[in-house]
């Protein structure tokens, strides 16, 4: 387990040791008063800097699988008075409780992708990330390139982003965007890319 600077536990290796919140959360362009989803939060350094600096008006889900991830924003939102924070212990591919159809604004997975391939579940984690979206809503995923590199999941755990479109569209979703010059910089180029779905 690793303690990430803003002292929140989780479940592996927190991405805001490597991986610049501002560049994504920018991708996704929020006026700020959106229902947003930080999907796999872990620390929850994303939702937490959408809370903060991006979407003052709008409401924040945070879900997690792992319980101490969310028992720490459940502490952040105590700590700080925080009321348009919602925390969520749930795996995605099983559902999220009280989470109603259709009802996110805007989806945001990072470095959680890979790990719906690892456990065999990429239809049942699309599936329900369709479910929730909003009919004019986006899904954003930003993962590690299918690159057989040192940092990162393994390789065969990488999905391309030609992968995912062709996953996304069995679910009656779009691509609608993608950035293949993000995340950190290693050897080979920058380390990941951020693709953007809706529904069709």
């Amino acid at each position: 387990m690793m303690m990430p600077e803003n002292g929140h536990r989780a479940h592996g290796f927190s991405s805001a040791n490597f991986l610049d919140s501002d560049e994504i959360i920018q991708e996704l362009n929020l006026k700020g008063d959106e229902t947003f989803m930080d999907a796999g939060c872990g620390d929850g350094h994303n939702a937490i800097k959408v809370l903060e600096d991006y979407n003052h008006k709008g409401t924040v889900y945070a879900v997690d699988i792992y319980d101490a991830s969310i028992e720490d924003m459940e502490t952040y939102k105590k700590e700080n008075n925080v009321e348009n924070l919602i925390n969520i212990e749930a795996d995605i591919t099983e559902g999220i409780p009280g989470v109603e159809d259709a009802s996110i604004d805007v989806v945001l997975l990072v470095n959680v992708f890979h790990g719906f391939k690892a456990s065999r579940k990429l239809d049942e984690a699309v599936s329900e990330l369709a479910r929730i979206v909003s009919d004019d809503g986006k899904i954003a995923i930003m993962d590690y390139k299918a690159w057989d590199v040192p940092n990162g999941p393994p390789t065969k755990m990488r999905s391309s982003p030609e992968d995912l479109e062709e996953l996304f569209c069995k679910h009656g979703l779009k691509k609608i965007y993608l950035n293949e010059e993000i995340g950190e910089d290693i050897p080979e180029g920058k380390s990941h890319y951020l693709i953007m779905f809706e529904k069709n």
